[in-house]
């Protein structure tokens, strides 16, 4: 019997801005260097195609996230993947119920959508597989790994319960001690503040060389500039959360640097373009 994932549309939301963002990097490193930065352009370049193929790789995932149950195996289709996991190395059946506390070790994640793995305060390590995480997930304990799922049909723990003939086990995140489960970042107001911060710099930016660029006469590295900017906010995003978890001042320091280097960007743009 096969089972799709919870419904979600972060595999069109990740399609939509990766295509966005991508497209304005690669034109924004043309754009903005000429034939003889060609060294500058392939250190450029490299990063940016790693990263493409590692979210094309992720992408595709998000698109056919799914499960089923044979007679000898539990089988996770993901990607361009497939792992069996044999009935009888399942040890342990758990129903996740309530938002669990994650960090990503090795994965990636937007809103509706995980993949990778991480470790859940309180639970463990985990390679997720789902959508809608918040909701819950099946977390399967085995000697092949530990796997959290999100099926659709929430009869799908039963069938594997009764085929690794194990009891089902239900751990509930919200009533877990946060000395347990520790202090999500995003339940941290001042890191939340510090985030929108870094969103609000970046659409000022953003804004502002969408209005004064086109015909001021300056040079194309402020485009350049942007291009940075965008690189240096996504690599905040994905590491202050990772950080936060063994340092909350480290997540906050991080946090803060990205807004200080758009902040600068910006101010050398200005000189750029309006105080020239």
């Amino acid at each position: 019997m096969e089972y799709r994932a919870k419904k979600s549309y972060a595999a069109w939301l990740g399609l939509f801005f990766g295509a966005a963002i991508f497209s304005f990097l690669f034109w924004g490193v043309q754009y903005s260097l000429g034939p003889h930065d060609l060294a500058l352009k392939v250190m450029l370049y490299i990063p940016i195609y790693l990263v493409l193929a590692g979210f094309l790789y992720m992408l595709i995932g998000a698109f056919n996230i799914g499960y089923k149950i044979e007679e000898k195996n539990l089988i996770i289709y993901w990607g361009l993947t497939t792992m069996r996991i044999p009935w009888e190395s399942i040890e342990q059946v758990i129903q996740v119920k309530g938002e669990s506390n994650m960090y990503s070790i090795f994965g990636a994640s937007w809103p509706g959508y995980m993949a990778g793995l991480y470790q859940a305060k309180g639970l463990g390590t985990v390679r997720m597989y789902g959508t809608q995480i918040h909701k819950g997930f099946i977390y399967v304990k085995s000697s092949n790994g530990f796997f959290g799922l999100t099926p659709a049909d929430d009869n799908m723990i039963q069938e594997i319960a009764s085929r690794s003939s194990k009891e089902i086990e239900i751990v509930d995140m919200d009533k877990i001690p946060e000395e347990i489960k520790g202090k999500s970042a995003f339940r941290d107001g001042f890191y939340r503040m510090l985030l929108w911060v870094n969103i609000a710099f970046l659409a000022l930016y953003a804004g502002y060389l969408a209005v004064c660029f086109p015909g001021s006469g300056a040079q194309p590295f402020v485009v350049l500039l942007l291009v940075l900017a965008v690189c240096l906010f996504f690599f905040t995003l994905g590491n202050a959360n990772r950080l936060y978890h063994f340092s909350p001042i480290g997540g906050y320091f991080l946090l803060c640097l990205g807004i200080l280097v758009t902040g600068i960007f910006l101010i050398l743009s200005l000189s750029e373009i309006t105080l020239k």
